[in-house]
């Protein structure tokens, strides 16, 4: 069953595809009825635990603090996953005994620090294979600690939240051994990017921190966890379609669709996949000319029109904004709430606002390859508030 995108933050997360990818990937937890955690997701939380407690501590702490009958039946039929991810937390603990080891979890600003580079560099040469020199202070920053949105808390529903970009931390005897990068939107947590040490690596931290951000959503009130993009093709992503109920994003038609096992399959089966074209039924196959590379081969004009002719929500020349998208400001609204002219910009260093730019008097809102129609498809989706509070940085 097709279903359409969640709300409309699912649209401020990346979207898109690549090489060998289905798209967007987008976790939704929301309450306890929606996500169930995998016996594999148990286990992996299971064991994580009993490493960081000890045989010494969890037979102590049973006989100092039993739990009542009721507490147990509960405790082995129910994984209650806020409950589970804390409990091994230091904070957490009651005492005596000691535990085999103190782990704690923070949630920190996503400014540098040497402490994080040295995770990534450890991250990046052991797990992703990449050379040396080609890890520099220089591209952490840009990649992991530069980011337009602004840390702050806003009220949402009668709750508190932190809004912004942020490093949740965690450490195992005062090591930082895992860093996830998180965009925290007012519904959503926006897994960015999950780091590890090598360490660790036996214990399925990628597991453990996506169960752990989970619980995030849920006990501060964010209605869903985004996992970020997922290539079917890459091992190292294949956990994140373990998580469900879990919802893909159509690379044409910008619509929700379960990440069930019968996607999967045609995953398995295709380099390019949108249902959504496949619904239709208009468009012809595609073909791949390599690993990296697949070209659209005598691709019907239909694609681009409905039954009448007209432009529909496919093709890639109507800008985000004239496409009556749910959650996207259209063009009327944007020249009534936003200020295009003053939006705060960051050129190769330079401060400066969009009115500024050279071709920004001749360039068409209209024209999807335009400066000005781009800045503004941005503001479409973050909305009149945001755009005033970030700074859109080029070069």
């Amino acid at each position: 069953m097709q279903t359409e995108a969640p709300t409309a933050y699912s649209l401020l997360t990346p979207i898109g595809y690549s090489n060998g990818s289905c798209g967007y990937c987008g976790k939704k937890p929301g309450n306890s009825d929606q996500f169930h955690a995998s016996k594999d997701q148990r286990q992996v939380q299971n064991r994580f635990t009993k490493n960081i407690l000890g045989d010494t501590y969890i037979k102590e702490a049973a006989r100092l603090y039993p739990r009542s009958r009721e507490q147990a039946k509960k405790r082995n039929t129910d994984f209650d996953i806020v409950e589970r991810v804390h409990e091994c937390e230091k904070g957490q603990l009651k005492t005596p005994p000691v535990p085999a080891h103190d782990y704690n979890v923070t949630l920190e600003s996503n400014e540098f620090t040497e402490e994080k580079y040295l995770l990534f560099e450890n991250y990046q040469r052991v797990v992703h294979h990449e050379p040396p020199h080609k890890i520099t202070k220089h591209g952490f920053k840009s990649f992991l600690c530069a980011s337009p949105l602004l840390r702050s808390k806003e009220m949402f529903d009668g709750q508190e939240r932190l809004l912004g970009s942020y490093h949740q931390c965690y450490r195992i005897d005062g090591k930082l051994v895992a860093v996830g990068v998180l965009d925290l939107l007012p519904q959503c947590v926006s897994a960015v990017y999950f780091m590890y040490h090598e360490s660790v690596h036996q214990h399925g931290l990628g597991k453990l921190g996506a169960l752990t951000e989970i619980a995030l959503a849920k006990e501060q009130g964010y209605r869903w966890w985004y996992a970020g993009f997922y290539i079917h093709s890459c091992v190292k992503m294949r956990y994140k379609g373990d998580f469900s109920p879990q919802y893909i994003l159509d690379p044409e038609s910008y619509t929700w669709d379960p990440l069930d096992s019968e996607v999967k399959r045609r995953l398995d089966e295709k380099k390019y996949l949108s249902l959504s074209r496949e619904r239709v039924g208009k468009a012809e196959e595609r073909t791949v000319e390599t690993e990296e590379q697949f070209t659209a081969i005598g691709t019907s004009n239909s694609v681009f029109e409905n039954s009448d002719g007209e432009a529909s929500l496919f093709d890639p020349d109507i800008p985000l904004f004239a496409r009556s998208m749910p959650g996207i400001l259209t063009k009327a609204q944007l020249q009534d709430d936003v200020d295009l002219d003053t939006m705060e910009l960051l050129v190769r260093g330079t401060q400066a606002e969009a009115h500024q730019l050279v071709s920004w008097s001749t360039s068409d809102i209209n024209d999807s390859h335009s400066v000005k129609c781009i800045l503004a498809e941005l503001a479409a989706a973050v909305g009149p508030k945001l755009v005033k509070e970030m700074r859109v940085e080029f070069g």
